[in-house]
């Protein structure tokens, strides 16, 4: 795709941040990125939280992981801190604002595994934000083929949370912008 490169630069410096304000993210917050591949979250994440901010980039995938180090060093980006890991998450109780868990429960069987951690990483006041990409009614893959979105929500309401607001949003997919919906959810306590 021709624009691949000019979507993801144009995502990291400008509306990435933007959107994340709208979700809710301030400066100053912890954030947790679950899953964040090469980081087309993480960074703008970073941006937003600022120096006195703190930002987690987990994911399991090791390549993924060295493409992110060198945007962080590239960036020379101070307050983001890479984690390897897929299950359970080297932090605190209680110690995160806000997990960003974008496009990646889809390849997760025991998803109750992944918002069982959430639950005891989110502090009272913080929240999880998803994008249940390849639901049922957008792009079906993998883990979520056969669920409505209706069905994702329920199922993270299960384990503790309830929702606070739905967005229809366009954002970052892959390497390309779409519309999908958001889901941010609290901890029920």
């Amino acid at each position: 795709m021709k624009n691949k490169g000019t979507n993801i630069k144009r995502w990291i410096e400008q509306d990435g941040q933007i959107f994340l304000k709208e979700i809710g993210i301030e400066k100053g917050q912890t954030v947790l990125d679950f899953g964040c591949g090469e980081g087309h979250y993480t960074i703008p994440a970073a941006k937003v939280v600022g120096g006195k901010g703190k930002v987690y980039a987990l994911d399991k995938d090791r390549n993924e992981l060295e493409k992110l180090k060198k945007l962080i060093q590239q960036g020379k980006i101070k307050n983001i801190e890479v984690i390897n890991e897929d299950s359970k998450v080297p932090l605190k109780d209680n110690s995160v604002d806000v997990v960003l868990c974008y496009d990646v429960i889809h390849y997760e069987k025991n998803r109750k595994i992944i918002y069982g951690e959430v639950y005891r990483l989110l502090k009272p006041t913080g929240f999880l934000s998803v994008y249940p990409k390849h639901h049922k009614e957008d792009s079906p893959l993998m883990e979520l083929a056969e669920r409505e979105l209706n069905d994702v929500k329920k199922e993270i309401e299960e384990c503790g949370f309830y929702l606070q607001d739905k967005f229809l949003k366009e954002l970052l997919h892959d390497d390309y912008y779409n519309k999908g919906y958001v889901l941010n959810l609290r901890k029920r306590i």
